[in-house]
């Protein structure tokens, strides 16, 4: 570790003192090439100190040229720097951020060597660098949308378009699915980006509570009222977000029809009309007008509110967006935790993909994450990091299923049985069948003619237990 010419002083008792001190020390010699790489440092740059001793500090590190290594400025220019950051990637690619004290060494006023002493602080600067990025995710923009099928591609491209007037926009869709990231990236990408986007959850409060968060009050309103300005008001000149908008009541329904139309509003208690300058996005989590069936929501606010109508698919019908859903998620939760898992097996991608997903994308965030809860430092995901209840799910869906009966010649004519899906899935699988046929089993011809991906359509062939064979 020792044998340079330049430091016959340093004995073994010097070696175990050097690997024993809580600050990373590494020296090169007048060459560049280290001789000195305690434990500390080895730890801090997570390498073997077999990859560093002997070698060149350029064929170590990722440096574009020597005037980005500080150790290699000491040693050229000798430059002495004191309590200075520094980021930089070690040979595996792996980003280091450390605090440094750099200077040369002397024989005389010859400069021999270089030497570093240099405190960790990765995991504080990751941390940090997560804070700023979850703060600056609180406002979503298109672009952090997560997917690439046609159907999530076709609803970014509506929901643009809205961003282009100040038209009231009703955004629909199972829990979970993103309507948030919509309302948000509709705001940001509008000319109202400069202004208030205020969104406020209908259903989180009792409608005493809500109308007066809403519309405001006087003093003197009510018992213990004191004057304050309402939602609408703060989000003056921009956007507000009133999600879960089906649990209001059918009055608060029809006044809060009464602000948009006029774009006036009364505080409670008041007795004069304040005009509004505010862009409505609602958002409900189901069909509207199984909504408005069920009186949930008022057929008039419904009509002044779907000026522009946004349905997010349900992940169950962009399964083509999971594979890349998962990468992202365990980017973020390696960041977030300090792993380094590089993702996830073919046997629980499989089983991702079979899965209807309920809880949609929100559901498999929290998967992704509960299995990263339960991971080691840099393992992929696989079967026995799921939760129980998750394993026995899925293993319910590995069992093969039953042969199906032959087609009746008559079908035409016989009574529909089964479900919606189940009926579905027979006509998807029916489909599938024939367009193989047609292409004699070339699956890059059916894909294509089915307007599909081939990974798409190979996940479909899996679903319905298919062979593609090219005749």
């Amino acid at each position: 570790m020792l044998n340079d010419t330049n430091f016959p002083f340093l004995q073994p008792v010097y070696r175990q003192l050097l690997d024993a001190i809580d600050m990373g020390i590494h020296v090169i010699n007048k060459d560049g090439v280290s001789v000195i790489y305690n434990q500390k440092m080895s730890e801090i740059e997570d390498m073997d100190k077999d990859d560093v001793l002997k070698k060149n500090i350029m064929d170590i590190f990722l440096f574009n040229s020597e005037d980005e290594s500080r150790l290699l400025q000491a040693l050229n220019k000798g430059a002495d720097l004191k309590n200075a950051k520094q980021s930089y990637f070690n040979f595996k690619g792996q980003e280091i951020t450390t605090i440094n004290d750099t200077f040369p060494l002397y024989d005389g006023e010859n400069i021999i060597g270089a030497v570093e002493v240099a405190k960790d602080i990765t995991k504080l600067e990751q941390l940090t660098r997560e804070n700023s990025r979850e703060k600056k995710d609180a406002r979503f923009t298109f672009d952090q949308i997560i997917g690439n099928s046609q159907s999530l591609k076709s609803v970014i491209d509506n929901a643009k378009h809205a961003t282009k007037t100040s038209s009231s926009v009703l955004v629909y869709g199972e829990t979970g699915t993103g309507k948030e990231l919509f309302t948000q990236s509709i705001h940001n990408g509008s000319e109202r980006v400069s202004r208030p986007f205020i969104s406020q959850n209908c259903a989180a409060l009792p409608d005493s509570l809500i109308e007066g968060i809403l519309f405001g009050s006087v003093k003197g309103a009510f018992t213990g009222a004191t004057g304050h300005i309402g939602l609408f008001e703060q989000a003056d000149g921009g956007t507000l977000m009133l999600d879960e908008i089906n649990s209001l009541s059918a009055s608060l329904q029809a006044k809060l029809l009464r602000a948009i139309q006029e774009k006036t509003i009364r505080r409670i208690g008041d007795t004069k009309d304040r005009s509004i300058d505010v862009r409505i996005i609602a958002t409900i989590n189901e069909d509207p007008l199984v909504s408005i069936e069920k009186n949930h929501l008022r057929q008039d606010l419904y009509y002044r509110l779907s000026v522009v109508s946004i349905l997010v698919p349900p992940l169950r019908q962009r399964k083509e967006d999971i594979p890349v859903l998962i990468e992202h998620f365990i980017d973020k939760y390696n960041q977030r935790f300090q792993l380094r898992v590089p993702g996830m097996s073919e046997e629980v991608l499989h089983l991702f993909l079979e899965h209807d997903w309920p809880g949609n994308v929100r559901e498999l965030e929290h998967m992704v994450e509960g299995a990263m809860n339960l991971i080691h430092f840099d393992e992929e995901i696989d079967y026995s990091h799921l939760p129980m209840h998750m394993r026995t799910k899925f293993h319910s869906l590995e069992k093969p299923s039953p042969e199906p009966e032959k087609e009746n010649t008559s079908k035409s004519h016989t009574a529909i049985t089964g479900t919606l899906q189940e009926n579905m899935d027979r006509v998807e699988k029916d489909l599938l069948e024939r367009t193989l046929r047609h292409h004699r089993g070339n699956v890059t011809k059916a894909a294509k003619d089915l307007g599909l991906s081939r990974q798409s359509l190979q996940y479909r062939l899996k679903k319905f237990l298919l062979v593609a064979r090219e005749v």
